[in-house]
């Protein structure tokens, strides 16, 4: 695996979501439905479609920038960032992203990408130069490197 740190983190976050998730279908479920008795089976499927129709990955899988406090290994702690949203230009070392979904803006970033920054377009190995304005493309930048993906934008 090339990034065992990376796959740690991802592993502990997903399986946080899911627990979380779990939980609270769980809760739900087994509450009371009004007159004293359990919602059931068919209540817990609904709150299932409720809570996990539209939300992929857990309550960060669709976040647009994420600030996370790590450990580093060495009895301290680092800064893990992501940035997630739209390219809207690429000039040199800066990639300059507007965060948010398609139809709603949180922010504006411009993002620094060092030299040895690992960078995926349409997951393919690239150069920060093939990305493109209009790609979805998220930047996590990680204690002891800087990873880039983009993709062509999906049509709704």
């Amino acid at each position: 695996m090339p990034h065992p740190r990376l796959a740690k983190v991802a592993a502990v976050a997903g399986a946080c979501a899911c627990v979380g998730a779990g939980a609270g279908v769980l809760g739900s479920a087994s509450a009371e439905n009004g007159n004293g008795a359990p919602a059931g089976a068919a209540g817990a499927k609904a709150v299932h479609q409720k809570h996990h129709g539209r939300h992929h990955g857990g309550p960060l899988g669709r976040a647009v920038h994420v600030d996370a406090v790590v450990p580093n290994g060495r009895g301290g702690f680092a800064t893990a960032t992501v940035d997630r949203g739209f390219v809207q230009s690429v000039s040199g070392d800066r990639l300059t992203l507007r965060e948010g979904t398609r139809r709603a803006t949180y922010k504006t970033v411009t993002v620094t990408i060092p030299a040895g920054a690992r960078v995926r377009d349409n997951k393919r190995t690239a150069t920060l130069a093939d990305v493109k304005p209009g790609q979805h493309a998220v930047v996590m930048r990680l204690p002891k490197r800087t990873v880039v993906r983009a993709h062509d934008a999906r049509r709704r």
